[in-house]
């Protein structure tokens, strides 16, 4: 009677594996989410096998309808897994080996673990990349859409987190639309890298077999096969590029989260989130508290760990496959899931988000907003802008002492700072004619936001 733990691989062994080492060991309870990928790996192997005449027909028959059969019941919640099977490809193929007998072993002909379970991930990660693209577009339709309705609502724009110029919120929300075009194009570019096939590489250095990875790619939809056997079972640079640009794709979020989270406090007043996305104090019945985009500025630490933990666990690693490599799903499996997570939340959330008008110009009102269109007013009348800055900071200065703001000084109080100032210069002291003066692509008044937002419908219409 055989000693052996494992049938798939342990006939060199003289011993069992230590029962310990057999839990520390095995991944199947995370890897197990790849079931699908494995299995749509197997499908295609099996096809290309039968194709250059290592299997028969019938023996790719059979093994396709057993691997269906396998799906069927995962997806039921009937199938067991076992740790002593170690992973999910091998509990597929002993239950695949199980249904069909012998046959099942030769599923395995010309392939490792080490390039079956690259393939798995690059499957998987192709799969929710797409899925983390499209929630990027439905967040971006929803700003598009909040943003044509804010196109002419008048808000204080900062530098230094200080009121520095009045901008249009229609503005302020494409901002945020921006940066998630560059994260799109980030995700779009990775995926480039993710859809290459490393099945046929098998252990390290290819097999002896007359395989057709060209075949293989085609079937499963990849771009080409991997070049080099080497590099193919021991990338995880698409990971990596993955997690960086989840990453950025967090940063972003958590900026805007912050001005979320500033908006809706008392202090500000600027916005409203519908109760459905926040949530109350036990103790103090009067708050509201704005917990989904505080949660989503918290998540970003944890996807910035993950990138780190994949390039630590490569640093260093020589050629070809190790151990090691089982630690890369975890942190990848929380990226993606905590992206989408943050996606969705968003995608919900933002569409929903109530601005309050006066409010917002009230507070552009304050903190003498419409300083640099002094200045230009000036430099367009002849003035050296060096000497427009220092007659507008006196005038800012006298505004502070008399509790005024320049548009709301007398014409006689302006002129003690320059004779060249005159009536007209009310008409670009108003916030709205301070914000519709910025007429030029990229600016702020609400002619361009409008454009900005056709370019923007232009731009989602194109990706689909």
């Amino acid at each position: 009677m055989s000693n052996k733990t494992n049938q798939q691989w342990g006939g060199r062994f003289t011993e069992p594996t230590d029962a310990f080492v057999a839990r520390f060991t095995a991944s199947v309870e995370f890897d197990k989410r790849l079931y699908k990928h494995d299995i749509q790996g197997s499908i295609a192997h099996a096809r290309m096998l039968a194709k250059v005449g290592v299997l028969t027909e019938q023996e790719r028959d059979d093994i396709l309808r057993g691997l269906g059969e396998i799906r069927i019941e995962i997806e039921r919640g009937e199938f067991e897994w076992s740790i002593e099977l170690e992973d999910v490809h091998m509990n597929i193929e002993a239950a695949l080996t199980r249904k069909i007998g012998i046959t099942g072993k030769k599923l395995h002909t010309g392939r490792s673990r080490n390039d079956q379970v690259a393939t798995d991930i690059r499957l998987y990660l192709r799969e929710e990349t797409d899925l983390i693209l499209d929630e990027i577009s439905r967040l971006q339709q929803g700003l598009l859409d909040l943003a044509e309705r804010e196109a002419d609502t008048i808000m204080p724009g900062f530098t230094h987190l200080q009121t520095a110029q009045p901008v249009t919120f229609g503005h302020h929300l494409l901002a945020w639309f921006e940066m998630l075009s560059r994260d799109h194009e980030r995700f779009s570019d990775c995926r480039k890298r993710i859809n290459i096939m490393p099945l046929g590489a098998a252990a390290l250095a290819g097999t002896t077999y007359p395989i057709d990875r060209h075949y293989t790619a085609e079937l499963m939809e990849f771009t080409a096969p991997a070049n080099n056997s080497l590099d193919a079972v021991s990338d995880r640079d698409f990971a990596i590029e993955f997690c960086a640009a989840s990453s950025v794709l967090l940063m972003h979020m958590t900026r805007m989260s912050e001005e979320l989270v500033l908006w809706t406090s008392a202090q500000f007043g600027f916005i409203n989130l519908p109760d459905r996305f926040c949530t109350g104090s036990s103790i103090m019945p009067q708050k509201k508290n704005p917990d989904v985009p505080e949660l989503v500025r918290g998540k970003s630490g944890r996807v910035y760990g993950h990138l780190m933990s994949l390039l630590t666990l490569m640093k260093s690693q020589p050629l070809a496959y190790n151990k090691d490599n089982q630690e890369d799903k975890e942190p990848l499996f929380d990226t993606v899931d905590t992206v989408k997570g943050c996606l969705r939340a968003f995608g919900d959330m933002v569409p929903a988000l109530e601005s309050r008008k006066m409010v917002m110009r009230e507070a552009a009102l304050r903190g003498f907003s419409t300083a640099t269109d002094l200045a230009d007013y000036l430099v367009r009348k002849g003035v050296a802008f060096r000497d427009a800055h220092e007659i507008v900071g006196l005038s800012v200065a006298y505004g502070i002492k008399t509790s005024q703001d320049l548009g709301e000084m007398a014409l006689e109080e302006l002129q003690q700072f320059s004779s060249v100032i005159d009536a007209d210069v009310f008409e670009v002291l108003t916030l709205e004619g301070s914000v519709a003066a910025r007429n030029h692509i990229g600016g702020t008044a609400p002619q361009q936001v409008r454009q900005a937002v056709a370019r923007g419908r232009e731009l989602l219409a194109g990706r689909e």
